[in-house]
């Protein structure tokens, strides 16, 4: 059986309760973990926070010097750690296995990233009364931190937001999803073997809502680093805030994918493909409401459906595969409920609108009219592309920033001052033009505005997220 690590040390519930780990694709049990009790995260909390004065006493170079060996390590166990992603996620292999190789690269850019990370020095005599004096600032770590990963992205998230963390001289309590939380616990037990400290990084199992209360309701967090569904996001925002914890939230999105005209519509096409099917739809900054022109709404649906209905569906494992399933089959019933809902509104469906378990088929809709509540704040997680006409560029916007949800967007287009133009009356954190949503960077600060978030994660901002600056003032040194 798995094992949630605390202390450095495999460690079961305190009341020996556990949780069944299925294989969403066959419906088997793979394993079991530790459902934790408030007694196992408390205990945890406070390791964390003795643990954190020593690892932030340590040389920058030399908790760097650890994280390299994580590298290292686990650069020889991708395929072992990807497969077990596979198994519990329902994520194809391949995509699976490239998560797991993303991790080492990533990890090692922000290994390369912090050795750069710099503070300020302001200059001498700019402020009259403060002649002579030396004016300068540092990073310093918060504290503990709680980071709460989803289940879409668990390797890569988890990287983004302990590198950063653990950098910089904080410590680390992760929360995994209760779906796939064994790639992670994997992960968490090379930190042990690679050398770094016990207590720096730990790892809880088990049900995602009283385990986040425990968390986010501690005085001992004093940072919180959450991705997941706004509705979650918004609960551990207010839990945070009684005790000012810092927080950051990539929650929900409803992305507006927009084609004009003149787009190369092939390109525009697999673009969608690729944001529909690349872990099964269940992706926050996924293109889920494709708006296209008027005058190509037809060509452009004809040749959706016709691609979509090329792409191969079937057990994630098998390496043919280009597709796999949904988290679990609840969640794929909920997209089959999301379906229903919208095509009573008036929706036709082009191709797919069936599931069978967790298997979701590839959907396209047509006849999706802007004020159908697809087109507006139901965000649908899998496979599914309504595509919603326009007539011009006026009316594309307003259909795009119709939506509570603000995370991202895409533009396609080969006018390259409408695409700017209308990138930046889009009311998101991101736009990307004549490429998918999905097209995300190491280094930009990713997140979103309104209802999809407050911060931003990414190898050029998260440094600041994870650290406060401190002043430090030398009076008249250089008088």
């Amino acid at each position: 059986m798995a094992k949630m690590i605390i202390n450095g040390v495999p460690t079961d519930a305190a009341n020996g309760a556990v949780m069944d780990i299925y294989n969403p694709a066959t419906g088997e049990v793979i394993d079991q973990v530790p459902d934790a009790t408030k007694e196992d995260v408390e205990r945890a909390i406070a390791i964390a926070n003795a643990a954190q004065v020593e690892w932030a006493a340590l040389p920058g170079w030399k908790r760097a010097e650890l994280l390299t060996k994580v590298v290292e390590i686990a650069r020889g166990r991708i395929d072992e750690i990807g497969t077990l992603l596979c198994k519990e996620t329902g994520k194809v292999i391949a995509e699976a296995i490239g998560e797991a190789a993303e991790f080492c690269d990533l990890l090692q850019e922000y290994i390369e990233a912090y050795k750069h990370l710099k503070g300020t020095l302001f200059e001498n005599g700019i402020e009259k009364g403060m002649d002579g004096n030396l004016i300068m600032t540092v990073h310093m770590p918060v504290g503990v931190s709680a980071c709460i990963v989803p289940f879409n992205y668990p390797i890569l998230l988890y990287c983004h937001k302990i590198s950063s963390t653990l950098l910089v001289g904080n410590t680390a309590i992760v929360k995994p999803s209760e779906y796939n939380p064994l790639a992670l616990i994997k992960l968490t037990e090379i930190f042990k073997e690679a050398g770094v400290p016990d207590g720096v990084l730990q790892l809880v199992t088990g049900k995602g809502a009283p385990i986040g209360e425990w968390l986010t309701q501690s005085e001992g967090i004093k940072m919180i680093n959450f991705t997941g569904s706004t509705a979650t996001g918004t609960k551990v925002y207010n839990s945070g805030s009684k005790h000012l914890a810092h927080v950051s939230l990539e929650m929900g999105g409803n992305d507006a994918f927009i084609v004009f005209e003149d787009a190369d519509i092939d390109q525009a096409v697999e673009e969608v493909v690729l944001g529909r099917i690349t872990t099964s739809g269940q992706i926050c900054i996924g293109s889920k409401r494709i708006l296209v022109q008027n005058s190509i709404r037809e060509e452009f649906a004809k040749k959706l459906t016709d691609r979509f209905s090329r792409v191969k569906q079937g057990d994630p494992i098998d390496p043919s595969s280009e597709i796999g399933c949904l988290i679990t089959e609840e969640a794929a019933k909920k997209v089959q409920k999301q379906i229903d809902e919208t095509v009573a509104q008036g929706a036709k469906i082009a191709i797919g609108g069936t599931h069978k378990g967790a298997f979701y088929a590839p959907t396209v809709l047509v006849d999706v009219t802007k004020d159908m509540d697809i087109a507006k704040d139901m965000e649908v997680f899998g496979p599914v592309a309504p595509i919603i006409g326009f007539e011009d560029e006026k009316e594309a916007v307003e259909i795009a920033n119709q939506t509570n949800y603000g995370l991202g967007g895409a533009v396609f287009s080969k006018d390259y001052k409408r695409a700017i133009r209308v990138a930046n009356r889009m009311i998101t954190g991101s736009v990307n033009i004549n490429a998918s949503t999905l097209c995300r960077s190491h280094e930009m600060p990713f997140g979103g505005c309104k209802n999809s978030g407050i911060g931003r994660e990414g190898i050029s901002s998260s440094f600041e997220e994870v650290t406060q600056k401190k002043v430090i003032l030398l009076r008249n040194i250089l008088a």
